[in-house]
C-alpha cells in the first residue's frame, strides 16, 4: 500500500510527556503537524510561466495578431481575445476541480498521459497519410 505523505519521523525530544492516553496523544501529535503546502505565489507563478510559454507563438496569438491588423482596433482585439482566454481558464479551472473531486491524481495524470498520446498518434498518422 503507497501512501500520499511522507513518513512523520518523531524523536523522544519532540513528545511531551506522556500521560494517561499515549495513543490518542501520538494520534493528535501526527495529525496536527502542518503539511508543506505551496505558497499561493508559488502556484500563481507555475500557471503563469507554463501558460505563458505554451501560447507563445500558437495559432490564438497568430489569430489575434491577424485580426489585431485587419481590424485596426487592437485594444478591442485585445479585451476579446482576452476575455476568451480567460472564459477558456475558466472552463478548464472549473472542469479540472469537478474532476479532482470525482477521481484520484493517479487516475487524472494516468487519463492526460493517454490522451496526450492519442493525440500524438492521430497527429503523426495524418502527417503519414498526407
Amino acid at each position: 500500500m503507497k501512501l500520499d505523505t511522507a513518513p512523520v519521523a518523531i524523536s523522544a525530544k519532540d513528545l511531551p510527556e506522556l500521560k494517561e492516553d499515549t495513543t490518542s496523544q501520538l494520534t493528535t501529535l501526527i495529525t496536527e503537524s502542518p503539511k508543506k503546502r505551496e505558497s499561493a505565489f508559488v502556484v500563481f507563478s507555475t500557471t503563469f510561466v507554463t501558460i505563458f510559454l505554451a501560447e507563445i507563438g500558437d495559432k490564438t496569438q497568430l489569430s489575434t495578431l491577424l485580426m489585431s491588423a485587419e481590424s485596426h482596433a487592437p485594444w478591442l482585439v485585445f479585451l476579446g481575445s482576452g476575455a476568451a482566454l480567460i472564459t477558456t481558464s475558466l472552463l478548464g479551472v472549473l472542469l479540472g476541480s469537478w474532476i479532482s473531486n470525482r477521481l484520484s491524481p493517479k487516475t487524472v495524470e494516468k487519463s492526460a498521459g493517454v490522451m496526450l498520446l492519442l493525440i500524438s498518434v492521430m497527429l503523426f498518422w495524418d502527417v503519414l497519410q498526407g
